[in-house]
């Protein structure tokens, strides 16, 4: 009997020990992180794992480039003394990775998922942006330690081979972080240290990161709040000298179901609430009219509204509002370097209070024909402050700011926008645009040469378009003994090019012609121009049909900015001739020529390059530059002193003027 009553008592303890572990993973596995690393215990800064979980193979099947699933999971542990804000982490992914989906975290750059990542990227997280320390917490994992859990594929590493990344470290400011250690063959770890040298305006007790500098910033300021929707107010600011918008189109992510119900002084690109209507935010606003809502799109566009919207009472009436999409380099006008709009945002469940506010993340701009801006994630910031609308001396503090700061970048492989073509007074050529300097065609082998240099051409080839360019070239190259292959080089395929002219060269001055040809459809308005001349800069003494100021960029003295002055502002389309049957197009252009002193460059050399300028930009986009420079082997026939004569006339009628 002592022995059944043993085995009885026996299974009821194992019944209830297994109910009790069934009851277990719903309420514990809920609230409970996953354990770090040992190796995080021996950590007193910043700890990160990158541990491969499992992969599997894809179709297609490709023996030279066979994709691969992966999952792994990227660990960032704060053992530190201090909060790490706005954590960010480096993942050099080796393997051209397409990554699909990342819990926890978004693309430091702004790039939605999926997206390639081959090269390394950093990751930023998101909704948990900051770690907290174990010494405020106790210890509680869920707010000390981020797990971001990764899916996506890989190329070329099959089992029992592991595709690990490269290396990975902590991205943000002011840590040191050694070269990661493998722990087995599947993950690989490192601890980062706080940098003694690093010196930083960030106290412990600052409940706010600093606002960063960049090119461009956008802030993101929450004006009003209600439980089920609140107003933003965003200001974009243009901070880069050289840099610009024309037409600019703003994108970024809702992450949690947002929709824009209405807006002020921008518009939605494409205005849609179908989305909303057959999604869950039609279920839960089951009494709103979605015909009056303006955008449910999860990645929406905006566009700025044109002039005539400034002082419209619905649509309009925001102060930096409504200037057609152009927002100009603080150097040229700062009233207009920034550009303001406000929008009514509703959120869903479970955010349904006026205190839950997340703002869209991924965010992107940019305009038709103007430098590449890549922008980081949105960072909290102490609240804005603007003057009390009623007029009374105070400031009125919004309810949340958070800033996204947006720097200028050149992608890889990415071609230019515009391009120069050089020519001088001792040379009868121009050394054109190099070939496809802003791309060419695929499918342009069989009708142009896209890696032949460009034939040198007269100067009235410079008037009309490439296409009707070959006759001209060709029986230039014939008069000059110049070899043109067959077939031609392809056209430079630029919107705007540039022709920077050695106009003349004297003792004690010298004087340069550049010409700006438009060969788009888009007229320029405001446009500006600018020139980096290395040695020539400190010599600038004036323009005579535009406006020009020598700059001081990152302490060096060598750039020239230029824009029209009133009434030559505005850079026309290309248009039709007089006889479009017979006359090829006309481009739209702007010409000046600009005076240069020696007394303040004596030893300048300007036949021998120093009168060539080493970059030119136009409205913010740095164009293609000539693979050479005109030579003196090519001197013009006749008499130097007539030719010289003749400009200092044409120089001083100029100046009168």
């Amino acid at each position: 009997m002592a022995l059944n009553q043993s085995y009885d008592l026996f299974f009821i303890f194992i019944f209830n020990l297994s109910l009790l572990f069934t009851l277990l993973p719903f309420s514990f596995s809920q609230t409970v992180a996953d354990a770090p690393s040992p190796a995080a215990d021996t950590c007193n800064g910043v700890f990160l794992s990158y541990a491969y979980t499992s992969g599997t193979k894809l179709k297609p099947t490709d023996p030279k480039h066979q994709p691969y699933r992966f999952e792994s999971v990227l660990t960032v542990l704060n053992n530190g003394d201090e909060t790490l804000k706005s954590w960010r982490a480096f993942v050099g992914f080796k393997n051209d990775e397409y990554l699909v989906s990342a819990s926890n975290a978004v693309l430091a750059d702004g790039t939605s998922l999926p997206a390639n990542v081959g090269n390394g990227t950093v990751f930023a997280g998101y909704p948990m942006t900051d770690l907290k320390t174990a010494i405020e917490t106790a210890g509680d994992l869920n707010q000390i330690q981020v797990q971001v859990k990764l899916l996506g594929t890989q190329f070329g590493v099959a089992a029992p081979s592991v595709p690990l990344p490269e290396t990975i470290h902590l991205a943000n400011d002011g840590f040191l972080c050694p070269k990661p250690s493998l722990q087995g063959k599947s993950e690989m770890q490192v601890c980062c240290t706080k940098d003694p040298k690093f010196k930083t305006n960030v106290t412990v007790e600052d409940e706010f990161l600093p606002r960063q500098s960049g090119d461009l910033t956008i802030m993101y300021d929450v004006t009003r709040t209600y439980d089920s929707n609140y107003w933003a107010q965003v200001t974009i600011s243009n901070h880069n000298p050289l840099g610009r918008l024309d037409n600019w189109k703003l994108s970024f992510d809702w992450m949690r179901d947002e929709f824009i119900y209405t807006m002020k002084g921008a518009y939605p690109y494409v205005v849609d609430s179908s989305d909303c209507i057959f999604g869950p935010q039609g279920q839960h606003y089951r009494d709103l009219d979605f015909g009056n809502v303006l955008n449910c799109e999860r990645r929406p566009t905006i566009i700025d509204l044109p002039l005539t919207k400034a002082n419209d009472t619905t649509m309009g009436m925001i102060p930096k509002c409504c200037r057609n999409g152009t927002i100009l380099p603080p150097t040229m006008d700062p009233s207009k370097s920034s550009s303001v709009f406000q929008m009514q945002v509703f959120k869903m469940p479970p955010d349904l209070n006026r205190s839950e506010l997340s703002p869209p993340q991924n965010w992107k701009i940019n305009g038709t024909l103007n430098p590449n801006y890549k922008c980081g994630p949105p960072v909290r910031v102490s609240p804005s402050q603007f003057p009390d609308p009623s007029g009374l001396p105070s400031n009125t503090t919004v309810v949340a700011s958070w800033q996204v700061v947006c720097n200028i970048t050149r992608p890889k492989n990415a071609s230019p926008k515009c391009c120069v073509s050089f020519s001088a007074y001792f040379n009868e050529s121009v050394v054109p645009c190099p070939t496809c300097a802003c791309g060419c065609p695929r499918n342009s082998a069989n009708t142009c040469r896209a890696n032949a240099t460009a034939v040198l051409v007269p100067p009235e080839a410079l008037l009309v378009p490439f296409e009707n360019r070959t006759a001209i070239t060709r029986a230039w190259a014939d008069l000059k003994h110049f070899t043109v292959p067959n077939p031609m080089p392809c056209g430079d395929n630029c919107g705007v090019s540039i022709n920077w002219h050695l106009y003349s060269d004297f003792s004690r001055g010298w004087s340069a012609r550049i010409t700006i040809f438009n060969w788009d459809e888009t007229a320029f308005p405001d446009w500006f121009a600018a020139v980096q001349l290395n040695k020539a800069t400190p010599g600038f003494q004036k323009m005579y049909s535009f406006n020009g100021t020598a700059l001081e960029l990152n302490g060096v003295n060598n750039t020239i900015f230029m824009q029209g002055l009133p009434g030559l502002n505005y850079i026309v389309a290309e248009t039709d001739a007089a006889n479009p049957q017979k006359d090829p197009r006309v481009p739209g252009k702007q010409q000046t020529v600009i005076s240069f002193t020696k007394k303040t460059t004596p030893s300048i050399n300007i036949a021998a390059g120093d009168g060539f300028p080493s970059k030119v930009f136009f409205n913010g986009e740095e164009c293609a530059l000539p693979s050479m420079l005109p030579t003196n082997s090519g001197n013009r026939k006749g008499s130097t002193t007539t030719i010289s004569i003749l400009i200092a006339v044409l120089v001083f009628m100029l100046v009168q003027q």
